[in-house]
């Protein structure tokens, strides 16, 4: 946030931007989206940030009273962030100390200075309240310029969001939100790496959409933007309010729970007002109302920019991607340079164009629209076998040890410094630490071994093969190839041995899909229901919450990366109530809170009379020894566990629909969650906080995520390697 300083063609975008022009100089009101009066200041200081003070201009001011605004300052050409810093902490100075003088009762002899700012506050204003005020000294650097400018880029992508927002139920005012996040600027980072156009965490990014070392769908407009319909819609489904939800964008869905319970109220203008939680700082508290000011400001642009004539969608072909492919050969196969190609899809990282990763299969390609040599199905389809592969290149990883440095790491593994920046999204190519794991490019000796001809009738076993590999590049079902082989010991293949393959094969080619090809404006949105979700595939998956060794350490090598150590889509209460309990989550057990206590479990059998092997109930109290860790300590390390284990999950599975089930006479909510859904009770509590899981009726509806694999191709041909 930076609260600082399937297909429309032609036809549909030419009717959206006319729209939008149409509509500038007027201001409907906003239907979905309430708009108390009581919020009127702080959406008028938006509004003036986006429309008047551009970023050579700032604003200071109250923090808590926005329609309180000391001065206008203006900023040197080209100025640092350290010299905005030391002009800004200078204006705090200067009045910090009228405050502190009014506050000490002075009304007699005031300066000009001193007479002007006692204007700003209502009269009789009280010494204690102009004391706080002196703590509460802000600087805004202006936006008009930067709102202009992303008024301009939104046409790219605006009927796009607006498709995803409808598709889940999303006010269509809430398009305005990038405005707010990133100026429209999909290249937007925030220093607490937040990327893209929406501005998602890793963490919270990862349960919508691939976010890994390959692909980043952050930094895509389109895949981002169907993630955060479906974000927001996920925070609606929890908290019932748009206004919560918006802020919960922001604050974290747990964070506006605990608003709500501590201010007894779900009005966001009692909010706003009057909770005080520590993690509800300016930017969380202001995020609803620079909204409003937005759409405002979106509406009424004509007013204040004049005339402004937004890009135009370009219309793009999308090809879903059959195999994995290097880069360089889906190029040639399309005739474009690899530089537009690359443009085109920023969600592919930088390992990808270099050629160590290849496009992963399923990954929705975009092609200019432009005429092609020949139908994109039939130019793929001209690849080679020995450019099309059934899985991604390994993955290889190094531990830092003390004193290493990324130039010693790169001469060890012959490759160089830059690939290794590029491979692990490094911000800085002088600054890692010791324990960190690094991934590495492969260049080991077999490659990814190619699909396999489906015209073949039989296939050799070659060294390093496994039945699970063989059949995925088959395209065949690891049990089938097994049956038609008689092999009963999966286990037991060697080399020289012939497979059967042309029985199954033909089966299994006219349930083969062909490729997925949409034309778009700006792209074409997936096919079918999509929305807040993650859990288990059609296929199985294995057990419900497998994550690998690498793939958990490559998760636990990154820095935290949400403020305040909260995960955002988390609506579970961690924190410790004030009579020192807490509520048991789901994934904890006595032995967890012995450890992040630093006790032994018997003091607390003791504290709760539990009898020796009695387990802890989701949902129930539990009252903690603070005697050697303060509870300060305490919430810290539950949240470290907890966004370890989600973000070990996420990294392996991402969410792609809601069911709602309503429960059946003699089903089991426990059933249904490991065996039909396949998701962790964690993730399935997240979506229904409020329900007792263990007291559900017969006709209670129950809300299942469905997740799928980051890498459906994965599998068990996937090969993860350690490199110490």
């Amino acid at each position: 946030m930076q609260l600082r300083g399937t297909d429309r063609r032609a036809q549909g975008a030419t009717g959206w931007l006319l729209g939008l022009l149409c509509c500038l100089g007027a201001l409907p009101a906003v239907a979905a989206l309430p708009r108390p009066s009581g919020l009127e200041p702080e959406i008028a200081f938006w509004l003036r940030i986006f429309t008047e003070v551009d970023s050579a201009h700032a604003l200071v001011h109250d923090d808590r009273h926005l329609a309180v605004v000391y001065e206008e300052l203006s900023l040197p050409a080209q100025a640092s962030a350290a010299q905005r810093r030391r002009l800004a902490d200078r204006a705090r100075q200067r009045y910090r100390k009228i405050l502190l003088a009014l506050a000490a009762g002075k009304r007699k002899g005031l300066s000009h200075a001193e007479r002007r700012v006692l204007s700003l506050w209502p009269e009789g204003v009280s010494n204690a309240e102009l004391r706080r005020a002196a703590r509460r000294i802000r600087f805004q650097q202006g936006l008009a310029d930067r709102f202009r400018d992303g008024l301009v880029r939104s046409g790219r992508w605006r009927p796009y969001i607006e498709q995803a927002l409808a598709r889940e139920g999303v006010p269509l005012e809430v398009a305005a939100l990038p405005h707010v996040e990133s100026s429209f600027n999909p290249d937007a980072r925030s220093h607490v790496g937040a990327a893209g156009l929406w501005q998602f965490t890793r963490s919270t990014g990862r349960r919508f959409m691939q976010v890994d070392h390959v692909v980043d769908a952050r930094r895509d407009p389109f895949l981002s933007s169907d993630a955060a319909a479906q974000l927001l819609s996920y925070n609606y489904s929890i908290l019932q309010s748009w206004p919560l939800a918006i802020t919960a964008y922001n604050h974290g869905v747990a964070g506006m729970r605990r608003a709500v319970r501590r201010v007894g109220s779900d009005d966001i203008e009692a909010i706003v007002h009057r909770y005080d939680g520590r993690a509800f700082g300016f930017a969380s508290r202001n995020f609803y109302v620079a909204l409003l000011a937005a759409v405002e400001a979106e509406q009424r642009a004509a007013e204040f920019f004049g005339p402004l004539e937004p890009e135009p969608p370009q219309a793009r072909i999308v090809v879903r991607m059959p195999d994995y492919v290097p880069a360089a050969a889906v190029a040639e196969a399309f005739g474009l340079p690899l530089r537009q190609l690359q443009r085109m899809n920023p969600a592919l990282l930088e390992p990808v164009w270099q050629g160590s990763k290849y496009i992963p299969r399923g990954f929705p390609l975009r092609l200019p629209a432009e005429p092609l040599a020949d139908s994109p199905q039939r130019l793929l389809a001209s690849l080679p076998q020995s450019r099309r592969f059934d899985e991604q290149t390994p993955d290889l990883y190094h531990r830092v040890r003390r004193g290493e440095s990324l130039s010693v790491i790169a001469r060890r593994y012959h490759t160089s410094v830059s690939e290794l920046v590029a491979l692990n999204g490094l911000r800085s190519r002088h600054r890692i630490r010791a324990g960190q794991v690094l991934r590495l490019p492969y260049a080991g000796a077999p490659a990814a071994r190619p699909a396999i001809d489906p015209n073949a009738p039989v296939y050799v076993v070659r060294a390093g093969d496994t039945l699970g590999g063989i059949a995925a590049r088959a395209g065949l079902a690891t049990g089938e190839l097994a049956a038609l082989n008689g092999i009963s010991d999966r286990d037991r293949i060697y080399p020289g041995q012939r497979l059967q393959l042309r029985a199954a094969m033909a089966a299994v080619a006219k349930a083969r899909p062909a490729v997925a090809v949409a034309v778009e404006d700006v792209a074409a949105p997936p096919a079918g229901p999509a929305g807040p979700v993650d859990s288990a595939p059609a296929a199985p998956v294995g057990p419900v919450a497998d994550v690998d060794a690498a793939a958990v350490a490559a998760a636990l090598s990154q820095p935290p990366d949400e403020a305040g150590g909260e995960l955002l889509a988390d609506p579970s209460d961690y924190l410790v109530a004030g009579d020192g309990t807490i509520e048991i989550q789901a994934a904890e057990t006595l032995g967890h809170y012995a450890d992040w206590l630093e006790l032994r479990t018997q003091r607390l059998r003791d504290l709760n009379g539990y009898a020796f092997r009695r387990p802890v109930v989701i949902g129930q109290r539990l009252k903690l020894d603070f005697s050697r860790v303060d509870p300060e300590t305490f919430v810290a390390r539950r949240i470290a566990y907890h966004r370890q284990l989600q973000e070990a999950y996420f990294t392996r599975y991402r969410v792609t629909e809601t069911t709602v089930h309503r429960l059946r006479r003699g089903e089991s909510v426990w059933e249904l969650t490991r065996r039909r859904y396949r998701v962790p009770v964690w993730l399935l509590r997240q979506y229904n906080p409020d329900l007792d899981l263990d007291r559900v009726r017969p006709g209670v509806a129950v809300l299942f995520p469905r997740v799928e694999p980051v890498d459906q191709a994965a599998g068990d041909s996937s090969t993860l390697a350690e490199a110490s």
